[in-house]
This record gives C-alpha cells, sequence and structure tokens, in this order.
C-alpha cells in the first residue's frame, strides 16, 4: 500500500531521503498553470537533484509515446518518476517505471517485467480512476488496446491534493464520481473480491454518496472526500479487477463519444438489475448463495435494506445527475457492441453473459 503524502510540502524531505539525483515528472502541459508545479520544481531544487519534464503523450496513449518517455528517462539519468494528471498521465509513468530496465531493441510489450526499486509518486487531478491505487496500466499499441499489470507498477506514494480538481469542469466531476463508484460496485460483486477488497469498495462506495453534492459544488471538503472514497474504490479494484460494467463500456465511449466514467455507469445500471434477477446463472465458485449475500451487502453499503431498493436508488442517483444516452442510429451497431466486449474481461463477472444477454444489455442502455 502506498505512503500518502498530506501535502507537497513532503516531496522535498522524500527527495533528499531517497537521496534522489534526477526527477522525471510526467505530466500534461496544463498542469504547468497549477501552483502545485512550481511547489514541485522548487522541492526538487530543494533536494539538489535536476528535474526533467515529460509532456509527449495524448489521452489513450500510445506504446510509441512511452518508448519516448523511456528514452528521456534513460538520457537524464533519471532515479525518481512523479506523475500528475489522470489516467493517460498516470499509465505513461507505471510503464516508463516498468519498461526502462528492458532491451531497448526490442518491443517492450513482449518482454518479461522485471521488478524495479524506482520509486514512483503519483498525483491524481481527478477523483475517479483510482489509478494511483492500482497496478493496472493501459496503452495503445498499433490501435489495439495493451493491458499492462505488474505490482511494480504500484505507485509507493500518493499526494492527494484537492485543490487540483477546482478547475474541472460539471460533467467531467460526474463522469468521474461515476467511475469510483462503478470501481466500487464491481469490485464488491468481483468474483475475486474478498473480506479485505470489499471493506475498501463499501468505504468508496459511501465515500461517493457522502460527499458528491459538495464535490459537484466544487468545495473543498467535496473534493477532499471524493478523492478519498475513488483512491479507496482504486485500492478495491487493484485486488479484484474490473467486471463486466467496464468489459462492456469501451466501445460506448468511441462509439457514441461519452466519457469513460459516464459509459461504465449506465452499462452497470443494466447490468445490477439483470444479475439480481439471474442469481441462478451464478459463475461464482462460492455458490448462488453467497452470490445473493453479497448482492445484499453491496445494498446495505448503498444505504438501502434490499437489493431491489439499492439497483432502484442507484438508477435514481444516476438519473439525477442528468447526463446524456445514446441513441442507436443502426440496429447493427447492437451487434457491433456486443461483439466488442472482450470474453476475458468477463471472467471476473459473477453471473454468465451470453451474446445475446449482452445484446438485451446494449437494448437497454441505447436508446
Amino acid at each position: 500500500m502506498a505512503d500518502l503524502l498530506s501535502s507537497a510540502q513532503e516531496i522535498a524531505p522524500l527527495l533528499k531521503e531517497k537521496q534522489i539525483n534526477s526527477v522525471l515528472l510526467v505530466c500534461g502541459a496544463s498542469f504547468l498553470k497549477q501552483p502545485v508545479y512550481q511547489i514541485i520544481c522548487d522541492a526538487v531544487s530543494e533536494a539538489g537533484a535536476k528535474l526533467t519534464r515529460f509532456s509527449d503523450f495524448s489521452p489513450n496513449p500510445v506504446y510509441e509515446s512511452v518508448v519516448k518517455g523511456v528514452q528521456v528517462f534513460l538520457t537524464h539519468h533519471c532515479d525518481f518518476i512523479i506523475a500528475v494528471g489522470g489516467g493517460s498521465a498516470m499509465d505513461v509513468a507505471k510503464c516508463i517505471k516498468l519498461f526502462w530496465n528492458m532491451d531497448q531493441e526490442e518491443n517492450y510489450l513482449g518482454q518479461k517485467i522485471a521488478e524495479n526499486a524506482v520509486p514512483l509518486l503519483a498525483i491524481p487531478t481527478t477523483a475517479g480512476t483510482g489509478s494511483e491505487a492500482t497496478r493496472f496500466a493501459v496503452i495503445y499499441y498499433e490501435g489495439n488496446k495493451q493491458s499492462v499489470a505488474h505490482i511494480s507498477c504500484i505507485p509507493g506514494y500518493v499526494l492527494l491534493d484537492a485543490s487540483l480538481l477546482e478547475t474541472l469542469p460539471l460533467y467531467q466531476r460526474k463522469a468521474t464520481l461515476l467511475d469510483a463508484l462503478c470501481h466500487g460496485i464491481e469490485s464488491y460483486w468481483s468474483v475475486n473480491a474478498s473480506d479485505e477488497s470489499r471493506r475498501y469498495a463499501a468505504e468508496a462506495i459511501r465515500g461517493v454518496f457522502a460527499y458528491e453534492k459538495k464535490y459537484l459544488a466544487n468545495e473543498r471538503e467535496g473534493n477532499e472526500g471524493m478523492l478519498k472514497a475513488a483512491h479507496r474504490a482504486g485500492q478495491a479494484i487493484d485486488l479484484t479487477q474490473t467486471t463486466a460494467g467496464h468489459a462492456m463500456c469501451y466501445k460506448l465511449t468511441s462509439f457514441y463519444g461519452l466519457a469513460h466514467g459516464h459509459a461504465a455507469a449506465l452499462c452497470v445500471e443494466a447490468l445490477w438489475e439483470y444479475m439480481a434477477d439471474h442469481t441462478q446463472d451464478c459463475v461464482d465458485p462460492r455458490g448462488e448463495a453467497c452470490l445473493k449475500e453479497t448482492f445484499l451487502g453491496l445494498a446495505q453499503a448503498m444505504g438501502c435494506a434490499s437489493v431491489k431498493e439499492s439497483v432502484l436508488k442507484y438508477r435514481e442517483f444516476l438519473d439525477s445527475l442528468e447526463l446524456s444516452r445514446p441513441v442507436l442510429k443502426e440496429e447493427k451497431e447492437l451487434e457491433i457492441l456486443k461483439k466488442s466486449v472482450n470474453p476475458d474481461r468477463l471472467k471476473n463477472n459473477p453471473v454468465r453473459l451470453t451474446e445475446d444477454v449482452l445484446e438485451e444489455l446494449y437494448k437497454k442502455i441505447v436508446r
């Protein structure tokens, strides 16, 4: 589990303690306008180290960007990485950390990952992905999504700075809030769920509902609370991985221009009701009775007395955010959507989902 820094003022002492000589800062260009950027620069200088910034990547980062990042890391003899941003910056930084000690003449994605001790400090600028707490990273190679996973990916240090959320647009607030909520929900019902992961998931779910209004109103208390909730959700997902909600949402983002959390939330809405009504199709090796207990425990984490009430509460909450619903333009889109779901990503789901079921679920999602 990562060490949580209480403020950016702790960065300089950390660098001194680790006797760091060269820091690679992975961030988007927009971060340079944030006051925390100058604090980081000053901290690195105070520690007697040099700072190199790497921003040559885009949303949904590609493999080639990571290769450039690795070259920058090696050229400047970096021995510490700071990642600031949303999921993209985190993914790039994680991959640089994993790839820098591999053979540069071969494709990094085809090589075995060797654990390394380069420290990684993650500073999220959104409250949703939970990437600062997970061993997973996603990059694109030749147009295809590549999932990278290793325990070395997990940042050793995390700074949750609420000031970095102050400029988030309202739609992004809603979408990232929903991403954190879906992480908590999916982690809770995952076939990989444990007592530990469910503690994290339940805490995340309660946190989302407790701070939702203040977060959407851009109040400091809400920003702080949502950051913590998203971090807990990330810790839960790190242990269990996501389930069908996330497996189903990816094509929705590219097809209909939805933010990731928005698309995931629509999938979870349809999925939750279906699974609660079809526990007889349970594939969790712990059995149907255990699954029913899981849904009841999830309902209680939502502050509800029954599974039916929790499904309704989720739907009403989603409706209250007044987000758009994708509209089917051609019937063939349903075929594309159901075929887009990676079967491997359904293995963590507790209820069996056939292609026919996926099509019915998409019919509820896409109006």
